[in-house]
């Protein structure tokens, strides 16, 4: 089996509930994950928009997630997750920032990228930016999976 993540407030392809967006609770959605392969010794998850007018948006990188877990609930916090912390995000906050693409600019695809890494840990500044929090795990990344919800306005 390969490295696969879901999300129980959607499926993959389909519509992302509004209040896991700016437009309503801005709650991240709850994430599960499965089939890790077992040298895995952390995660790192990033949600980037490719259909964003100005280019790929990032709208949250959690990393030095533990291998322990097997998911994350809704509205987690990198705050007092065994050491988790949580890039900036193109809103330039360093936590989940949902959809909210310019209104009639027509459906936008959120990609729930999951990284397992080989190192417990990415040793990086707390104003890290999302996208250099990706950068930094590809050399120790040994499996991904994703998961892609759909938002318009």
């Amino acid at each position: 089996m390969s490295l696969t993540i879901t999300s129980p407030a959607f499926r993959n392809g389909e519509v992302i509930p509004t209040r896991y967006t700016r437009d309503c609770e801005n709650l991240s959605p709850p994430l599960e994950w499965r089939d890790a392969p077992p040298e895995t010794k952390s995660f790192v998850l990033l949600v980037e928009d490719p259909d964003a007018p100005s280019g790929t948006f990032r709208h949250w990188a959690i990393y030095n997630i533990p291998s322990s877990e097997a998911g994350l609930p809704e509205g987690v916090s990198a705050q007092g997750r065994s050491g988790a912390k949580e890039g900036v995000n193109g809103f330039r906050n360093a936590r989940y920032d949902g959809p909210q693409p310019p209104k009639g600019h027509g459906p936008h695809h959120y990609h729930f990228r999951l990284a397992a890494l080989d190192a417990e840990r990415l040793d990086i500044p707390a104003s890290t930016r999302a996208e250099d929090v990706w950068a930094r795990a590809l050399p120790h990344i040994i499996a991904e999976a994703e998961v892609v919800g759909v938002y318009e306005r």
